[in-house]
């Protein structure tokens, strides 16, 4: 063999490494860790998995998605802060559980903030609702779209009809200053309390009724220590899907795209999901023996006059800009 010929030979070799070195480096597999605190026959569990069978199919099998369900990663703080270090790539939480992190996020917290369903859609899919998910970047976290339970109903051992009906009430709540605040001017004791914890605290009489959307009044079997669902819907349940944004930027183009668009699809099939169930859920409820109760317009304007200084409570910390832009967007 001439020296040319080696020479040729070994040019040869070091492009075919050169390449299988790049063709290794486009086909890196990532590993992404989905934590959530929803139950495993949950709609939002259901979108988690569909999403990660659509990413590994969109990918070409570059992105395993793992998903951990009912809190077992951590609550949702926890994977807040997991997101911030990089340690979980994907988690949700309701905007109330974060609002340490956010505070601004507690707008969507007000009660009788949006006058129906489709207006809360609008708002959250709108300008307004994306300005909102951009006040998690400082915080290394992405906001990818808004997740939404529906609207909040109370429960409790008797009906809350009026004002009085609250007096001495040990409410549960979230963690969120706004939610608290609008208890104690309906005249109730609030009690946060992490959400896994609510159904022993209903049972034991810790606390004597708690708030949330017929939904997960089900799936947590709430209604089997509680005799009556009053149909208050005076406030949005909704949270945040959300990203590690180092983990995120780190990541090819090709797949951060694939990643938010699958981001987005999960919080459409979400929503879909529970819009699905609801009738279904609150005939179950009913079923169960526990009462529903039905407000008039003059015992829900009641509650909703009695709540709006929460409004000033926001407003006096971060303006009325925001504000006053959501009554604008929900007219």
């Amino acid at each position: 063999m001439t020296l040319s010929s080696r020479s040729l030979i070994k040019g040869a070799w070091v492009t075919a490494f050169a390449s299988l070195i790049a063709t290794a480096t486009v086909a890196q597999d990532y590993e992404v860790l989905f934590s959530h605190g929803f139950k495993p026959d949950s709609p939002h569990h259901a979108a988690a998995l569909q999403m990660a069978d659509e990413v590994a199919e969109a990918s070409d099998g570059r992105v395993e998605i793992k998903v951990f369900h009912s809190g077992q990663a951590g609550t949702a703080r926890e994977n807040f802060e997991a997101l911030q270090l990089g340690s979980l790539q994907i988690t949700t939480s309701p905007t109330a559980r974060i609002a340490g992190f956010v505070p601004e996020l507690q707008v969507f917290d007000l009660p009788f903030l949006f006058p129906s369903y489709d207006k809360m859609v609008e708002v959250l899919d709108g300008p307004v609702g994306q300005e909102m998910l951009g006040l998690l970047e400082p915080q290394n976290v992405l906001g990818v779209a808004f997740y939404i339970d529906g609207l909040k109903s109370m429960t409790a051992n008797k009906p809350l009809r009026t004002l009085e009906d609250f007096e001495g009430f040990k409410m549960r709540t979230m963690e969120s200053p706004i939610i608290m605040e609008q208890y104690r001017a309906l005249g109730a004791n609030p009690v946060p309390l992490d959400f896994l914890e609510v159904y022993n605290a209903l049972q034991m009489g810790t606390v004597d009724g708690q708030e949330n959307p017929i939904n997960l009044i089900h799936d947590m079997k709430f209604y089997e220590v509680q005799d009556y669902l009053t149909l208050t819907e005076h406030a949005m349940l909704g949270g945040l899907l959300m990203y590690s944004l180092d983990w995120y930027n780190s990541l090819p183009e090709d797949l951060q795209k694939i990643m938010y668009d699958a981001g987005v699809t999960y919080v459409q099939r979400q929503r879909a999901g529970v819009q699905e169930i609801v009738s279904r859920d609150l005939e179950t409820i009913a079923e169960s023996g526990t009462t529903i109760v039905e407000l008039t317009p003059e015992e829900r304007e009641a509650f909703r006059e009695a709540t709006l200084p929460v409004h000033k409570i926001y407003t006096d910390d971060y303006g009325d800009e925001m504000l006053n832009r959501i009554y604008e967007a929900a007219k």
